[in-house]
């Protein structure tokens, strides 16, 4: 068994919560090569989320939101903040969501899925190489998420297992336009239990290593309730309980909370937990919040967001910035 680095130990699997997983197949026919030529260009003008989306929204001057005590209490006051994401091995896989970037337009993908019924059926561009959350023997949530900047879009894949050749199966999956803040059909999954796109919440190592994440983070709670907040489209709640958080529900570090000590890593990632927040994306371990794979990334660095607790958060009464229920782009401000 591989050493545990200081910063990351293995995180739980996913608590996916979904009433009827049905296994409907889809056979989606694969195209040729397209447009190899504007490759270049267009890479060079995708980012992750446009500037008016609820991704880049800083909220460190929004209200705490009312119930904000009892959301904390319910995810835990006393449990540490924790980085899902590092560099090297723990049990023997690699630690974080892996991002496979994509410069060039392969061909469309065949791709199956179990909850066919809420997975967009085909425009899924992935690679061969592309690679699964905590390597391709992993038993956990195995994500693949793509990041084709030709096309700027993002291909997101849950439960993924390739089938050969250029086919996958996959629990859920969703193809997200980057270049849109159009949000899935009302109700819909995607590779989140949100129904939120995944690209845009992981903390990328070239980010953190700038010194600014400019965007909220993908965080995780043990249970939630059974509904959600925009800009969420899906809930895959434990119960109906209102003390438990709902998906898509906004939190932040609190501006109280000194950052100064940190190492650079670590407080590019707090800073930006305290102006942009975090976002209730699924059911999984206590203030877990995600990031890309990386060797570039300093586990000893990464550990220091650890002395942090839930008590250090807030929850954000977000509702203000809502432009329109089924828009990710928020009120101009």
């Amino acid at each position: 068994m591989a050493a545990q680095p200081a910063g990351v130990s293995r995180p739980a699997r996913r608590i996916r919560s979904v009433a009827t997983v049905l296994a409907v197949a889809c056979a989606c026919p694969v195209s040729g090569y397209t447009d190899p030529g504007r490759s270049a260009a267009a890479a060079a003008d995708c980012e992750t989320a446009l500037p008016d989306s609820f991704w880049r929204a800083p909220v460190d001057t929004l209200p705490v939101h009312p119930d904000s005590a009892r959301y904390v209490s319910s995810i835990g006051p006393s449990e540490p903040l924790h980085p899902d994401f590092g560099s090297g091995l723990v049990d023997g896989q690699p630690i974080g969501i892996p991002i496979t970037v994509s410069d060039t337009t392969v061909p469309e993908s065949k791709v199956s899925f179990d909850i066919a019924e809420e997975s967009d059926p085909s425009g899924y561009r992935i690679p061969q190489n592309a690679r699964i959350e905590n390597g391709p023997a992993s038993d956990g949530d195995r994500h693949v998420i793509v990041w084709d900047r030709g096309l700027c879009k993002s291909y997101e894949l849950w439960d993924a297992k390739p089938q050969g050749g250029n086919a996958w199966h996959a629990g859920g999956g969703a193809v997200f336009d980057l270049r849109s803040n159009a949000l899935r059909p009302d109700g819909w999954t995607s590779a989140d239990a949100a129904g939120l796109a995944i690209l845009p919440g992981l903390v990328r190592y070239d980010e953190a290593a700038s010194g600014r994440v400019d965007h909220a983070v993908r965080i995780t709670v043990p249970r939630s309730d059974q509904s959600f907040v925009w800009p969420a489209r899906h809930q895959a709640g434990a119960a109906a309980d209102p003390a438990l958080p709902p998906m898509g529900l906004r939190l932040r570090l609190k501006g109280s909370v000194d950052t100064s000590q940190l190492a650079p890593q670590a407080k590019a990632v707090a800073e930006a937990l305290k102006k942009y927040g975090a976002i209730v994306a699924d059911n999984g371990s206590a203030w877990f919040i995600s990031g890309e794979e990386n060797s570039g990334w300093d586990n000893d660095q990464l550990a220091g967001l650890k002395g942090f607790k839930g008590s250090d958060f807030e929850a954000v009464d977000a509702s203000g910035l809502q432009q329109s229920p089924d828009s990710g782009a928020v009120v101009p401000r």
